[in-house]
Formats: structure tokens, sequence, C-alpha cells
């Protein structure tokens, strides 16, 4: 018997339904503050192009899963800290993804941000240049 095909939106639905979502406001009132961690799970092409919310840490959406896990060879220190976790994309739909999976990896607290980084960039929210690497 064939197993039924969820599509993306329900996949998102499903995963919004076990995630914390915060309004723009609440997250820019977290936004340089110690305690919190502003996780940017686009694409590197949009941060170059787009730029990002200062001081956010850039995680790639594909390699999220490998950062977060402490047994994995390519886990990040970040995801070790007793920090609270702010994850947004372009538009909400990867960040409630990773959200949902961060969660089932024991990550918390971990958020979702209302409306991505688009919505933070139209409400006129501060928005910086992603530093470029050198290329030696």
């Amino acid at each position: 018997m064939k197993t039924p095909r969820k599509g993306f939106r329900q996949m998102v639905d499903e995963a919004k339904s076990r995630i914390t979502t915060i309004s723009l406001e609440e997250a820019k009132t977290r936004l340089g503050t110690d305690r919190v961690v502003f996780v940017d799970l686009r694409d590197i092409r949009e941060l170059e192009r787009e730029g990002m919310i200062p001081g956010a840490f850039h995680c790639p959406r594909g390699m999220l899963e490998f950062w977060v896990d402490r047994d994995s060879p390519y886990h990040k220190d970040v995801f070790a800290s007793d920090k609270e976790f702010v994850f947004y994309c372009n538009g909400a739909w990867r960040s409630a993804l990773a959200a949902d999976v961060a969660q089932q990896m024991g990550l918390e607290p971990v958020l979702e941000m209302a409306g991505g980084f688009t919505a933070w960039k139209n409400a006129g929210y501060p928005v910086v240049e992603r530093a470029s690497k050198s290329r030696s």
C-alpha cells in the first residue's frame, strides 16, 4: 500500500502546530541580548543579496541536524550553549520545519520568527551586510 503524500504546506502547518512562533516585535526585543541567538537558515546567496539580522548566526538549513547534534563531527558549539534560539529564514517555511526538527533533537528553547527575514526587513528593522570572507 502506498504511503499518503504530504506536501510542503501540510508539513509546514504540522510543524507550526508543534513549535512556538513569536511576532517580529517580540523578536526585535530580543535582539542584542546575550541570552538569545538568532539563527539564519537561509542560503549563503540570500545573505549576500539581502543582508542579515545583526549578530545572527548563519546555519544553512541543510546543515542544521549535523550542527545541532553533539555527537556529529560537524557539531557547532553555539548549539551547546544555554541560550534561547530564534530561527528565521526568508518567509518562515524553512524556519518552521527547522524549529520542529531542532526541538525533536532536544535543542531548547527554540522559537520561530513570524514572517521571516522579508517581514523583518519590510518593517524597517536593523539589517547588516553579511561579513565577506576573504578569498585568497
